[in-house]
């Protein structure tokens, strides 16, 4: 992290409040003694680590000026001071707590959060003894961990320890005591501390003895705001002197508060410390106003892991929406890289700021589909872009969550369904072997037939429709795919049609060879929902040799191979190519005379049809869906019924076989009626516009 810092030209600080650099210092503080070995050791291994970093930083900020001139004695040259300070939490807490009982006994207090500190603890005990053998109402109120003398046994009620107390608790435990003691070993390891035990007890106004340690001495006027305390009688002499003279103590204490708050105040730190070192922030201007909207968009890949085709319109649209001046945000996920850590990063990319999360991998079947890590992680995206707009595309794998913290603020959000997820937990409605749920009325119990194993289909059912009620409007990229949502209970005024456009060619198609082997292309990779099982049962079928196909292999790219030729056996030619990407559209339909589309289900759009379709590529299609509304059977392609039967593929492929003929100068002629991605984000941005608040109701957008 300090090597890509300095990368960066960025110029880091190493800032620390304890000597833990020093390896012959640190082993000077007796506490280090108390501890069981493999503590010990643990702690010392550190140290190495510690100075290393301390000097690759190059900078430092030391809590103390003792601190500050150990750094710089390891040979760390630019340092400065900033003293631990109160905060806000201690002043609120502090401010809230009640007064304390005024009892008989007078209770002194010790405060340990961890358990290096009983050497410590001896520097004060034979004066603390002392005193308490001496004046009969002193007591002992020990709040953390410590190792506490024997000889205190012979007190009995007059000691009391708690333990494990939050922050909090810890704060109204030291407020109901009379006298606070913060007795330090004389080490430089110590002098090097910061004073934040004065300060705690001066905030709270509860007076304080203390070693005279240099932090101490900073801010301790001995006998006027606290009492230094170097050796066993000056120990007992304190306690007993706040133990007999209630209005001294008193006094001491508010002297205390008062020299505290002046200087140790956030307020006081920031001006007279931390100012010094980073300066004054700069005064902007405000932001001119942007006429654009400012929309946050959030899809499971984004570019450069452009995957899917929910991913590339998503990517389109943000590219034209900034196009048209408006501010674009994206959530989305990354790999896991070995030997790296799994923290967030941000990157800029065509003009947008994209956050990208590694999705966490330890969630049950309902925490995959809230996911309140990923939530949480998008409430800082939300935090930090302001949007006037959420718009989710596919948000499989980042969760529902991300839409309860929309609604939680107040924002408005947009759902494009680009697929049957917020419907059926089977993304595309395909049962396990591979055949098609014919349902459009989407029935709970047999959804639980077809998965029963699955025991939360209920909650998700309760997740998905809080989502899709709460959302500000719904889009569909078909009409097909608006009736299933129609069909399950949403209104029609709250679901819009917005066709996905796509990347239209840069040039003309290159003409067929007359008379060559006709060409048929696959982009389906190997899932059975698209068809690959299905395809390759139909192909082998063939008795002919008389074809090419192309099939592509959408995992090459993300590091492994799906496809493999020597499980296919046909007569035919077989290519296997890596998906290519957008600019290499044109020269992958220049390989192929007819796309194969033999998807199992009511696609909601069908992105690859309408790219074939406008590069005057025949289109082998099952219908009904959106992949079908383009095609028109028979003139720029050919019908399937969703039969799942190999037999009805083989058939359509081997009548265009023995017609290649009609492809050497096909044009398609509905080209000129496919939608674009300028069409497409023109209406999408105008809906936008509208939920966002610049316009009319959803119920006005869908007439």
């Amino acid at each position: 992290m300090v090597a890509e810092s300095h990368r960066l030209s960025l110029a880091p600080f190493w800032e620390v409040d304890d000597l833990i650099f020093d390896e012959a210092e640190y082993r000077q503080n007796g506490n280090i003694d108390t501890l069981p070995r493999e503590e010990r050791d643990l702690l010392m291994s550190g140290v190495v680590l510690f100075r290393k970093c301390m000097l690759a930083c190059g900078r430092g900020i030391a809590s103390t000026e003792a601190l500050a001139d150990a750094m710089r004695r390891e040979g760390l040259s630019d340092v400065c001071v900033v003293e631990n300070a109160l905060d806000a939490e201690t002043l609120r807490i502090a401010a809230i707590l009640s007064e304390r009982n005024r009892e008989h006994r007078i209770w002194v207090s010790y405060g340990s959060g961890t358990n290096t500190h009983d050497a410590d603890f001896r520097q004060a005990e034979k004066g603390l003894l002392a005193a308490m053998e001496e004046e009969p109402r002193l007591c002992l109120r020990v709040i953390g961990q410590l190792h506490l003398s024997a000889a205190f046994d012979r007190f009995g009620d007059r000691v009391e320890r708690l333990t494990e107390l939050s922050y909090a608790d810890y704060l109204k435990a030291l407020s109901q005591t009379d006298i606070a003691i913060a007795p330090l070993e004389r080490t430089l390891f110590n002098d090097c501390k910061s004073n934040i035990k004065f300060l705690e007890a001066a905030t709270v106004r509860v007076a304080a003895v203390c070693s005279p340690c240099a932090a101490f001495r900073t801010i301790i006027r001995d006998q006027e705001n606290g009492i230094l305390a170097a050796d066993a009688e000056a120990w007992r002499e304190g306690l007993l002197s706040l133990a007999r003279d209630d209005i001294s103590r008193r006094q001491l204490a508010e002297a205390a508060y008062r020299d505290v708050m002046a200087r140790y105040s956030p307020e006081a730190i920031a001006q007279t410390q931390v100012r010094a070192l980073f300066g004054v922030p700069p005064e902007y201007p405000a932001p001119e106003h942007v006429p654009g909207l400012n929309i946050l968009m959030a899809n499971v890949y984004f570019a450069p892991r452009s995957f899917g085709g929910a991913t590339i319109v998503a990517e389109e649209m943000g590219r034209r929406f900034v196009q048209k001046g408006a501010r674009v945000s994206v959530m989305t996920s990354r790999p896991s890289v070995a030997n790296s850590p799994d923290g967030d990063i941000r990157y800029d990319i065509d003009g947008m700021t994209v956050y990208a999360s590694v999705l966490p991998d330890d969630q049950d079947a309902l925490g995959q589909i809230d996911n309140p890590a990923m939530a949480s992680r998008f409430e800082e995206v939300l935090e930090a872009c302001q949007p006037d707009v959420v718009h989710i595309h596919a948000a499989q794998g980042l969760g529902t969550g991300l839409l309860r913290a929309c609604q939680e603020r107040g924002i408005p959000y947009v759902l494009t369904l680009h697929d049957a997820w917020w419907l059926c937990e089977r993304q595309f409605m395909v049962r396990s072997d591979g055949r098609y749920c014919f349902q459009t009325k989407i029935d709970p119990a047999i959804c639980q037939a077809c998965v029963p194993e699955a025991r939360h289909l209920k909650d998700r059912e309760v997740l998905m429709r809080q989502a899709l009620a709460a959302a500000a409007l719904l889009v569909s990229p078909s009409e097909a795919h608006r009736s299933l949502y129609l069909a399950n209970g949403v209104a029609p005024e709250r679901i819009v049609v917005n066709r996905n456009g796509f990347r239209w060619p840069d040039r003309p198609r290159r003409n067929r060879i007359a008379g060559s082997v006709l060409r048929f292309g696959f982009v389906g990779g190997t899932e059975a929902v698209k068809g690959y099982g299905l395809l390759k049962e139909a192909m082998q079928s063939l008795d002919r040799e008389d074809w090419e196909l192309v099939l592509v292999d959408n995992k090459l790219n993300l590091g492994f191979q799906s496809i493999f030729l020597e499980d296919w056996s046909v007569k035919g030619r077989l290519r296997i190519i890596p998906a290519y990407s957008q600019s290499e559209l044109d020269a992958f339909y220049d390989q192929i005379d007819v796309l194969l589309f033999p998807s199992q289900w009511k696609e909601s759009y069908g992105l690859t049809v309408r790219e074939a379709l406008a590069r005057n590529v025949w289109v082998v299609t099952t219908a009904p869906g959106g992949q079908s509304e383009d095609v028109m059977d028979g003139i720029n392609g050919t019908c399937l019924p969703l039969d799942g039967r190999p037999q009805t593929l083989a058939a359509a492929v081997s009548a265009l076989l023995d017609r290649p003929e009609q492809f050497d100068d096909y044009v398609n002629p509905y080209r000129d009626t496919l939608a674009t991605y300028d069409s497409q984000a023109e209406e999408l941005y105008h809906f936008l516009e509208q939920v966002s608040g610049r316009g009319s109701s959803a119920r006005e957008i869908a007439q």
